[in-house]
This record gives structure tokens, sequence and C-alpha cells, in this order.
């Protein structure tokens, strides 16, 4: 068995849902690529697909093979260009996860420009405030707030940015602007549940963390969204200070008890560590990385 040949008709098995749409894909017998997927599956002493009449469905196994079959592809072929010098121009798609609000307002602008610079490259844009596994998913870099796990990822600091709590003139106009934590509990607050739970939102005093209640009038499921309520006058909101910073919206949110915001978070590129990083990542981190460390900067 060819267990590159194999991984290779494993993926484009996965990628068109059947074996004879593989076979069809790749103009090879459906007779050989059945075997070739038995064959690895022997291999491994494993199911990959679950097989009906219908359609094959991946094992947990199998799930988990897809990642690295193609990362260990990437790995060869990206070897095997190096070692002859076949191009010198990044191409391919380039997967690109980040916080919703830092997409649209910092990282799009960049993308944008990047995209002009290098014409043989598209890119997959993933805008979520959610964690997401970059091999799962196959992302190739990732912006990331806050403390990094240990894990196998390779980060790139960019800065630092902090949390603050904030709220439109319109609305503190109207209701007054709070001074102790304590004081939210007699305003109307939007809650972010990546940011703080509804009823509850914690500050520092000197070395203390407290929890101060607050009353909650909307809760949304994004940073984002949290910062167009209050811009709306909804109410109070705990944001990023780069939302507020940055962007057309500049200036439109007042910030509120500074004093009592804990640390500044880090911000980071993080990808995954090959021993042949593809060269359109290494393209992306060396246009991206001066760009948003100026924007982070501590």
């Amino acid at each position: 068995m060819d267990r590159l040949e194999a991984m290779s008709t494993f993926l484009t098995v996965v990628e068109q849902g059947s074996l004879s749409a593989a076979a069809r894909r790749l103009k090879t017998p459906l007779t050989t690529v059945s075997r070739n997927v038995s064959e690895l599956e022997a291999h491994l002493r494993t199911k990959l697909f679950n097989r009906s009449s219908r359609q094959l469905v991946l094992t947990d196994a199998g799930t988990s093979y897809v990642a690295a079959c193609k990362r260990i592809l990437t790995d060869v072929l990206e070897a095997e260009r190096t070692a002859s010098g076949e191009y010198t121009t990044p191409t391919g798609e380039l997967a690109v996860t980040t916080p919703l609000g830092l997409g649209r307002i910092i990282l799009m602008p960049i993308i944008a420009d990047f995209l002009k610079t290098y014409p043989d490259i598209k890119v997959r844009m993933i805008p979520t405030d959610q964690k997401l596994s970059l091999a799962q998913e196959q992302i190739d870099v990732a912006v990331r707030i806050g403390e990094l796990p240990d894990s196998s990822l390779v980060a790139l600091r960019l800065g630092r940015t902090r949390r603050v709590v904030c709220a439109s003139p319109a609305y503190l106009a109207a209701r007054g602007t709070p001074r102790t934590p304590e004081d939210l509990a007699g305003h109307d607050c939007i809650s972010y549940p990546g940011f703080s739970p509804p009823d509850v939102w914690t500050f520092v005093k000197g070395k203390a963390t407290v929890a101060a209640p607050v009353h909650t009038r909307l809760t949304v499921g994004s940073a984002e969204a949290a910062c167009t309520a209050a811009r709306a006058g909804v109410g109070i909101s705990i944001a990023f200070a780069y939302q507020l910073e940055a962007g057309p919206e500049a200036g439109t949110l007042t910030t509120l008890l500074d004093e009592f915001q804990p640390p500044s978070m880090p911000v980071n590129l993080v990808y995954t560590a090959n021993r042949f990083l593809p060269i359109k990542v290494r393209a992306f981190l060396d246009y991206a990385a001066p760009r948003l460390k100026r924007v982070f900067a501590e």
C-alpha cells in the first residue's frame, strides 16, 4: 500500500462524501478507491467510516485522522516544493479565525490589503467569539485574546488589550454616571456571557476581586453585539478597548469605572507548529503581525 496515496484518497472520499464521487473526482476505478480505504483501515486497525446504504459517516478516529492527513500531506507538498524550488509566490487558501469585533474593525482592512499584495492567495475568514480548534477546523491562523493554555500551537505576541465598561453619552446624560461597581445595580446593563454572568460582573479593588450585582436588561451572543446595543443607548456594557478606539465608531462610547478594571490581556497570533510552515502562512504572518502590533502596542 502506498500510504500517501491512500491518505490522499481518504481525504477525497471525505470531501466528496462517497466512494463513487471520489472515484469520479480522481478518475480512478471505484474498486481502487474502496481498496485504498480498506487497506488504510486495516493498517490503522480501526474503522474510519461508519458505512450505511446511503452515506459514509466519519468515526471519531476518522475525524481525527482527517486533520492528521491534511497536516502530513501539506508537509510533504511543502517539503517537495521547497526542495525543488518549484515556486516562490505564496498561493492557496488561507483560513483565519478572529473574534467578531476585531475581525470587522481591525483585521478585515488588513486582509483586504493582503489580498491585493498576494493575488494568488484566497482567504477564508471565520469571525467568531468561540475558540475553534485549528486542527479540527483546518484553520491556519487565529487571533486570540487572553492567556494561552499550554499547547502545540506557536504564539506570536501582538500586544495587549484591556476590558472596559462603557455606555453612550446619551444614556449617561439621561441616567447618570456610576462611580463605583455597586452603582451598576441602579442601571440597565447589557451582558455578554463571554465576559461575565448576567447577574454579577467582577471588578478589582486594590488587590481584591469583587462581585458587583447588575441589572441586565439585554443579554447578547457576542462582544460586538453588546457594543452595538450600548451605542443605541440600551444600557451599560463590557467591551474590549479596541472596540472603542478603532474603526468608524471610535469615540461613540464613554468608558466608566476604569480604576476598577482587571489587568490588560495579551493578544496573539497563533498557528500550528509544523516543520514546514506553508509559505502562505508565513506571508500572512509577516504582513499582518506588524500592522496588528501597531494597534495593540503595549
